[in-house]
């Protein structure tokens, strides 16, 4: 039965003329992602368009692996089957990390809110007339993110792959470690972490099962995935920074900016 009180229309919904009635400073949080991400859009997008500087033996920018396209020397482990392509080499593969971050759970709250302001936070009335969900295009494309997820974890298999090669000097000599090799290890490690706490992972390892007790190793899987999915969000930027930061750190060596720092 719909509520006679004053200010109240239909059984749930009141009439509150404020935008919110929070007190808090509830606007930061959309406010600092939306600067952060903009500004790593940005730098991606710069680095993906430029299409130089990628490759300091014996490190590749993960913005550029694998490197398909017309690459430097060196830089190709896999060969170039489209060194036809006319444009950067990134722009051949960053389609799969981009789209696996777009339409990632986690990152779709963040910039819901952030640059849609759907809505910018609990408790705060969004400024859009009519809400449709992600039932209409583009954003039922968001359906595809479990297919981009396959394709994630065959990037993090050719990133880890190239973690490994780092581990050389430049003349690709075994049982060597610099400061570049180090930035790397741990941005594999936040990216494979990132990828594994994926609600679409969680569901690959343990969904569509009646019976857990019957399938006891998927069942330990799903349960160790679920650990990680409880942190999915930090590590979301953790490897969107990593990332970042070892490609800049390829562009300050291959552009001769700096030197490796060698450890050994």
């Amino acid at each position: 039965m719909a509520s006679t009180d004053a200010g109240v229309q239909g059984p749930t919904r009141a009439e509150i003329e404020e935008r919110t009635l929070r007190t808090d400073r509830w606007w930061l949080s959309p406010l600092a992602t939306f600067v952060v991400f903009s500004a790593f859009v940005v730098y991606a997008t710069i680095r993906a368009f430029m299409g130089r500087d990628y490759y300091a033996s014996p490190y590749l920018s993960p913005f550029y692996s694998p490197c398909l396209g017309d690459c430097v020397e060196g830089a190709s482990d896999f060969g170039q089957p489209f060194g036809w392509f006319p444009l950067s080499a990134a722009l051949i593969i960053l389609i799969f990390p981009l789209g696996f971050r777009l339409t990632c759970y986690y990152y779709r709250k963040a910039y819901y809110r952030s640059f849609w302001l759907s809505p910018p936070a609990c408790g705060v009335a969004e400024p859009h007339q009519a809400y449709s969900g992600e039932t209409r295009f583009p954003l039922i494309l968001q359906n595809v993110h479990r297919w981009f997820w396959y394709a994630a974890v065959l990037v993090g298999l050719v990133l880890s792959y190239d973690t490994v090669l780092a581990f050389r000097n430049e003349d690709k000599e075994w049982g060597h470690m610099g400061l570049g090799t180090l930035l790397m290890v741990i941005n594999i490690v936040f990216i494979w972490l990132y990828t594994l706490s994926c609600h679409s992972c969680r569901h690959a390892v343990g969904g569509r099962l009646r019976h857990f007790s019957r399938h006891p190793v998927r069942y330990r899987l799903w349960t160790w995935v679920s650990r990680l999915n409880g942190s999915h969000g930090r590590y979301a930027w953790y490897s969107l920074f990593s990332v970042a930061l070892v490609d800049l750190y390829v562009y300050l060596l291959a552009s001769g900016v700096i030197d490796d720092v060698r450890f050994f």
